[in-house]
């Protein structure tokens, strides 16, 4: 399997950039200060309007990983007006007060948007036992993408325990896409422990600026390029 790309995209120029740099999907957000709001529709449409990548919205109204049923029923709206809007999956993910999996949310708000594929985001990283928490999201329907840094300030922290849950688990392998301050250095131990999948945002702006830059093709291109040589690497392997 070929290594995926995906390139956070905050409106219409970061979208193109990022496809002409070789990106796979985009992530649509807004408000990265407070680590990714939900867009405006009118965004996403405007987005996909220059891109055929595919398009996984957020969906979170506030800085928290907590929900409630009316920030639930907002969402559900909100996810219809997406899909009508051209989106092809989402970016979710809620904890409990306690910092658990909160599956009866995530289930609710998943069954209304049934057969559309979507991603656990960041949230991950915020519960206390990895462990049970990955058993939690092996039970929900669509989810086929896992966002997670290993750490809640991010995969330089948190390196060697997604290493160790990949190579122990290739199911968790399988869906896990390593984000969060990911760094070129990071990627051949990820790949050599069976990760494929990989998430980048600020580094593929000029300065790490959310505010000051658009995504910029040439860094998303070195990205695509690092993973295509590690392809290439394992497929050179494999033959041999």
């Amino acid at each position: 399997m070929g290594s995926l790309l995906e390139v956070i995209a905050l409106h219409p120029a970061d979208a193109e950039a990022a496809q002409e740099g070789g990106a796979d999907r985009l992530e649509l957000c807004a408000a990265m200060e407070a680590d990714g709001l939900s867009p405006s529709v009118s965004t996403v449409s405007a987005i996909r309007r220059v891109t055929d990548l595919p398009l996984r919205v957020m969906l979170r109204l506030s800085d928290s990983f907590t929900t409630n049923g009316a920030e639930l029923n907002r969402m559900t709206a909100t996810a219809q007006s997406y899909l009508a809007a051209g989106a092809d999956g989402f970016v979710l993910g809620f904890l409990t007060p306690d910092n658990v999996v909160d599956t009866e949310s995530v289930a609710a708000l998943v069954s209304t948007f049934a057969g559309t594929p979507w991603t656990f985001h960041r949230a991950i990283d915020a519960v206390l036992e990895q462990r049970s928490a990955w058993r939690a999201l092996k039970a929900l329907p669509g989810l086929d993408c896992v966002l997670t840094a290993g750490s809640s300030i991010g995969v330089s922290h948190g390196l060697d325990d997604l290493c160790r849950l990949a190579k122990d688990d290739p199911a968790i392998a399988g869906v896990m896409m390593a984000g969060g301050g990911l760094q070129a250095e990071h990627v051949p131990w990820l790949y050599q422990a069976g990760v494929r999948r990989f998430h980048v945002g600020s580094s593929v702006r000029q300065d790490g600026s959310w505010t000051k830059a658009y995504v910029n093709s040439r860094f998303v291109r070195a990205w695509r390029n690092l993973l295509d040589a590690q392809d290439a690497r394992e497929g050179t392997q494999d033959a041999g």
